[in-house]
C-alpha cells in the first residue's frame, strides 16, 4: 500500500477541490464499512463533484491513483452486504453521495438520465409524477443509490416480472481504469452497434469502470394492483404452486416466499392470522390494466391452488394489503432480534427445484446444528438463506462456515448460482471458481486488465485471487 505523502495529499486536494477531500482517520472511518460488518480504514475519501466538471475530476483522480499505486473504491451509501465497498487494501474511497442530480426526464422517449448518487426512492418519486417507475426495487430502496444498484445489478421482488437493472438501463457514462471517459449504449430501446459494454459494466462492482451517469429505461405505472397471501401445509405444496404460477401466461409482479422456520420465527414475535398448520407461505401481487387485473388474479390463484393449500386471502383495500404483508415485513426485525450477527446469503436455484433446495437446507441445518431461516423471491428462485449464528462463539462459527460451504455446493448441484442480487464482493469471491470455469475466469481477468491495467479499481473484489490482507469484521 502506497504511503499518502504530503505531496500526494496535495495532489489529491487539487483534484478533489475545496471541501471534497478527507484524510484525517476519524473523518475517513465511516467510509470504511458496508452492511457486511467488514471494516478497513481508507487513506483518503474524495467526494465526486456535483457539477459538469466531474468527468475531468474523476479521470484525473484515476490517473493519479494509477501512478501512485493507490486502490480506488467507488461508494454510494454503503448498503451492500458483501464487502464490495470496503477498502481492504487502503487507498482512496470515491464517494458519489453528493452526485445526486436527476438530469433529465423524457416521458415521450421513456427514459431518465441521472447521476449515480441519486437514491432509488427519490428517483421513483420523481418519475412517478410522470406516470412511470424504474423496476429495480431493492429492500434498501429508501437509502441505496442508483450507482450501487447498477454496480451489483440489484433488483428486488419486482424482478420476477420486470427483470433487473441490466434490462432497464439504456446507457452509461463512465471512467475506465485508464482514466478515459467512455459512453456506452444508446437513447433508444433498439441498438446493436458495437459490443454491449453497458451490460458488462453493470454488476462489475466498480472493478472495470466508475459510472458517472446513467440513462435508465422507464416503465409505465400499472393502473391496478391486487395482493394475495397463500398459506400451504408444507414447502413442497408451496414450491409446486410457484412452478404452476410461473408456467401459466400471467406473471405476477411479486411472488415472495417464507419457509416453516421463517413463519415460526415471526410467530414468536408478532401475532399472525395464519392457519396453525402453515408450513410455507407465498405473498403474491398481480398488476395490470384495471379492466383485466381481476381476471389475471383469478388465473394466478387457480394456478396456486393445490391439495396443500390451507388458505388464500385477497386484500380489498390498502389497509388489507398492509395486513397481508405484515407477516413478511415482521420477519427481518424478528431475525435481527434473534441473531443480529446472522449470515445472510442470497442464492438462486431453478424454480422447479425450489422444494428440493429447501429440503437440502433443512438437512444441513440438522447435520450442522445451525438454525436456517429461508425467505425471498420465489418467482425467480432467489432465496435469502439466513444462518442464525453467533460469530462470537468460535465453535458455532466454524459449524456455520461448514454449513455455508455445503449450501453453496447444493446450489450449484441444483443448477443455480451463488448470488442473485447481493453481488460477490469479498464474501463470495473465493467461491466463484466453483461456478465459473477456468477459461471463462481467464477471459474475465483479461477484461479487467484491459479496462484497468494498473489494477487500482476495487482490487481483489468479485473475482477469486490468492493472498490479500486480513480483514477486520465488526461484531
Amino acid at each position: 500500500m502506497s504511503e499518502l505523502t504530503p505531496g500526494l495529499r496535495a495532489r489529491l486536494a487539487a483534484i478533489a477541490g475545496p471541501g471534497r477531500l478527507l484524510t484525517d482517520p476519524a473523518d475517513c472511518w465511516p467510509y470504511g464499512y458496508d452492511n457486511s460488518r467488514r471494516h478497513a480504514l481508507p487513506q483518503a475519501v474524495v467526494f465526486a463533484a456535483a457539477d459538469d466538471q466531474v468527468p475531468d475530476q474523476i479521470a484525473a483522480l484515476v490517473r493519479l491513483c494509477a501512478e501512485a499505486g493507490l486502490p480506488l473504491i467507488a461508494r454510494g451509501r454503503g448498503t451492500g452486504t458483501t464487502g464490495a465497498t470496503v477498502p481492504d487494501r487502503g487507498g482512496v474511497v470515491l464517494s458519489f453521495e453528493r452526485m445526486n442530480r436527476i438530469l433529465r426526464i423524457a416521458p415521450g422517449d421513456r427514459y431518465v438520465v441521472c447521476e449515480p448518487g441519486v437514491v432509488n426512492a427519490d428517483l421513483q418519486r420523481a418519475i412517478g409524477a410522470h406516470g412511470f417507475f424504474w423496476p429495480p426495487d431493492p429492500t434498501s430502496a429508501a437509502v441505496c443509490t442508483i450507482g450501487g444498484n447498477l454496480a451489483y445489478n440489484s433488483a428486488g421482488p419486482r424482478a420476477v416480472k420486470y427483470g433487473t437493472p441490466r434490462e432497464h438501463t439504456l446507457g452509461l457514462k463512465a471512467i475506465t481504469g485508464r482514466g478515459e471517459p467512455i459512453h456506452t449504449g444508446v437513447l433508444t430501446t433498439k441498438g446493436v452497434v458495437g459490443y454491449d459494454l453497458t451490460r458488462l459494466i453493470i454488476g462489475s462492482e466498480g472493478t472495470l469502470a466508475l459510472i458517472t451517469e446513467a440513462t435508465l429505461k422507464l416503465t409505465p405505472l400499472s393502473e391496478a394492483t391486487r395482493t394475495l397471501r397463500a398459506a400451504y401445509r408444507d414447502i413442497h405444496s408451496a414450491a409446486a404452486a410457484v412452478s404452476a404460477i410461473m408456467a401459466q401466461p400471467i406473471t405476477p409482479c411479486a411472488l415472495e416466499f417464507m419457509d416453516a422456520a421463517a413463519i415460526a420465527t415471526v410467530r414468536a414475535y408478532s401475532g399472525l392470522d395464519l392457519p396453525d398448520a402453515t408450513g410455507a407461505l407465498l405473498m403474491i401481487e398481480v398488476d395490470g390494466p384495471t379492466a383485466c387485473v381481476d381476471s389475471a388474479v383469478t388465473a394466478v390463484e387457480t394456478a396456486a391452488r393445490n391439495a396443500g393449500l390451507l388458505d388464500c386471502r385477497h386484500a380489498a383495500d390498502a389497509a388489507e394489503v398492509a395486513a397481508l404483508w405484515k407477516t413478511r415485513k415482521a420477519l427481518s426485525p424478528a431475525l435481527r432480534h434473534i441473531a443480529p450477527k446472522k449470515i445472510n446469503e442470497d442464492v438462486v436455484v431453478p424454480v422447479s427445484r425450489l422444494g428440493e433446495f429447501i429440503d437440502g437446507l433443512e438437512r444441513l441445518s440438522r447435520e450442522q446444528g445451525i438454525r436456517i431461516v429461508n425467505f425471498g423471491h420465489a418467482g425467480n428462485g432467489n432465496i435469502h438463506v439466513n444462518l442464525l449464528v453467533n460469530p462470537d462463539d468460535p465453535v458455532e462459527l466454524a459449524r456455520a462456515h461448514r454449513c455455508l460451504d455445503a449450501v453453496f455446493t447444493l446450489v450449484l448441484r441444483l443448477g443455480g448460482t451463488l448470488s442473485g442480487e447481493h453481488g460477490v464482493g469479498l464474501e463470495k469471491r473465493d467461491f466463484v471458481a466453483r461456478e465459473i470455469d477456468a477459461p471463462t475466469l481467464r477471459l474475465m481477468a483479461d477484461l479487467k486488465q484491459c479496462c484497468d491495467p494498473a489494477g487500482i479499481l476495487n482490487p481483489g473484489k468479485a473475482l477469486p485471487i490468492s493472498g490479500g490482507p486480513a480483514m477486520v469484521v465488526f461484531p
